[in-house]
């Protein structure tokens, strides 16, 4: 099967000419010659990312996705691939129904028509791993369905592993390979896949991020319905809205374009900096907007909380919830410190807090890792507001980070993505939108927060209980941490001992067979 599907790659790489991807290497370039006097026939009148593209698109699913991430590495690959890559579309034929109902009877373990009382069998979207389908309850509760495409575990453990082949293969043939960290790009791929093939990991996501957003006007996540949930089913709320991308039939139902615009980056950094959890697959069928005149398909009971309720205000509905970034609290405070020195425009601050993560070699110049920082971001200082890509900074650092030899933080990678997402969905939206005057009070309230007076008392009120706890005991742990310690000196001072006598013993067995040697040595001599 591996074979197969690895013979099937390679043909259709020779197809669409990708060997050039590998041939412009040093190492095998002699073979260049061979390749193309052997496959002289094919037409690669085609630019290299159009036809890397197109053939993603043929080896299926997985290789869009990864495609697609990919797309968001600009650090990784050049300019005018990662433009051809952006035009991906995760448009995946669906799967026969009849499988669909297979695998909802099979993890229900009952006929469909005694788990919902309506069943529509033709899906309404369809993704490379899952397709949905819309039902009702037998209370009447208007439901979306999610169904695990049958069979795509082992193609995606086929490709995945050849996948960690070619990332070898760049850090073999290419200087930058170790750098860039290939295997950890694509270990954080797998792990994002392995988490959209459990859908009850997903239900959870979903679930938390609702949890996160109960009393939030801006954002509407839809309900889990536990009961009907599994690992190769997800049941939730059935959500109305526009698609994000529909501007004209936003207008027409009277949705404030720009609010929404601004609305879409508060949102985001919400997730990311208060919560430290975002939506990170936030393209544009992932999102619609609900007008603030338009009814809930299930209106919740009275005071039941606000996500679920009506609201006066346009809404954003977020919908699958498969790929979920998480930052820590190390990885929070790092952003914070970058985002705080760039306000100030204190590059040194920026490359001292590369230099202290460890980002860095630790022999880096910290005056020409400065100057690079400041070349990039200076002129963002020198424009209109208005004027400045965010994306666009983001990814000359990015460039500028090859020279430093700035290792590639995986956990960031989806952050990254989310953030050149979100600024593409706002400026089509709203072309006029200033990411950083939306984001910037945000941010500094937030550092202020985390990094001020507010934080130390939030600290000491976090902490409290833990030393309310472990203050009683302090007494009994200092008398054990002191007889651990004579302990283990009275283990090392035996151990000592018994080294030293094994070493005596050692020498008194050399000199006891010298001994014997010669006393042999001397009754030899004397019977002759």
């Amino acid at each position: 099967m591996k074979l197969l599907r690895l013979a099937r790659i390679l043909s259709i790489g020779l197809r669409f000419g990708l060997e050039e991807f590998f041939l412009g290497h040093e190492r095998v370039r002699p073979l260049r010659w061979l390749v193309r006097a052997t496959l002289f026939w094919r037409p690669l009148s085609e630019p290299r990312g159009v036809r890397l593209r197109r053939a993603l698109e043929a080896l299926g699913p997985i290789f869009v996705k990864f495609g697609q991430m990919l797309s968001t590495r600009r650090d990784l690959i050049p300019l005018d691939i990662a433009d051809e890559l952006a035009l991906l579309q995760d448009q995946v034929p669906p799967f026969p129904s009849t499988e669909a109902i297979a695998t909802l009877e099979a993890a229900y373990k009952k006929p469909l028509a005694e788990v919902f009382a309506e069943f529509d069998a033709t899906p309404v979207a369809s993704a490379s791993v899952a397709q949905v389908h819309f039902a009702r309850l037998h209370d009447g509760t208007a439901v979306a369905v999610k169904v695990l495409r049958p069979g795509i575990a082992p193609v995606i453990a086929h490709d995945v592993s050849l996948l960690y082949a070619a990332a070898g293969l760049v850090e073999k043939l290419f200087a930058d390979g170790r750098r860039l960290r290939p295997r950890e790009v694509i270990a954080e791929f797998e792990k994002h896949l392995e988490d959209e093939l459990d859908l009850m990991r997903e239900a959870a996501n979903c679930s938390q991020l609702r949890r996160n957003f109960r009393d939030s006007p801006l954002l509407m996540v839809p309900e889990v319905y536990w009961d009907y949930c599994g690992r190769d089913a997800m049941v939730m709320d059935r959500m109305d809205g526009i698609p994000v991308s529909q501007i004209e039939r936003l207008r027409a139902s009277g949705v404030d374009i720009p609010r929404l615009a601004a609305t879409g980056v508060e949102i985001f950094f919400t997730q990311v900096f208060r919560d430290g959890f975002f939506h990170a697959d936030m393209h544009p069928g992932n999102i619609l907007v609900r007008p603030g005149n338009r009814p809930l398909p299930n209106p919740p009971p009275e005071g039941e909380g606000t996500n679920a309720g009506p609201k006066p205000i346009d809404q954003y509905i977020a919908l699958d919830f498969g790929i979920m970034g998480t930052l820590t609290e190390v990885d929070k405070q790092y952003l914070a410190r970058n985002f705080l020195a760039f306000f100030r425009r204190d590059y040194k601050a920026v490359a001292l807090a590369h230099l202290e993560s460890g980002w860095v070699p630790a022999d880096t110049r910290i005056d020409e890792l400065e100057a690079a920082v400041r070349a990039v971001c200076e002129p963002v200082f020198d424009r209109p507001l208005k004027d400045i890509s965010f994306g666009r900074v983001l990814l000359q650092l990015f460039q500028a980070s090859r020279r430093f030899n700035v290792e590639i933080q995986p956990q960031l990678v989806l952050l990254q993505k989310t953030l050149l997402n979100i600024e593409g969905l706002g400026r089509q939206l709203d072309p006029e939108l200033d990411l950083w005057k939306t984001a910037k009070p945000f941010l500094e309230r937030w550092m202020n927060e985390q990094m001020g007076w507010r934080a130390l008392l939030k600290n000491l009120q976090t902490e409290a209980p833990k030393w309310a706890a472990l203050l009683p005991q302090l007494p009994r742990l200092a008398h054990q941490a002191l007889n651990e310690n004579r302990l283990t000196q009275l283990e090392s001072g035996l151990t000592l001992m018994l080294r030293q006598q094994h070493a005596r013993n050692r020498w008194l067995g050399v000199i006891a067979g010298l001994l014997a040697v010669l006393s042999l040595a001397t009754l030899y001599f004397n019977l002759r």
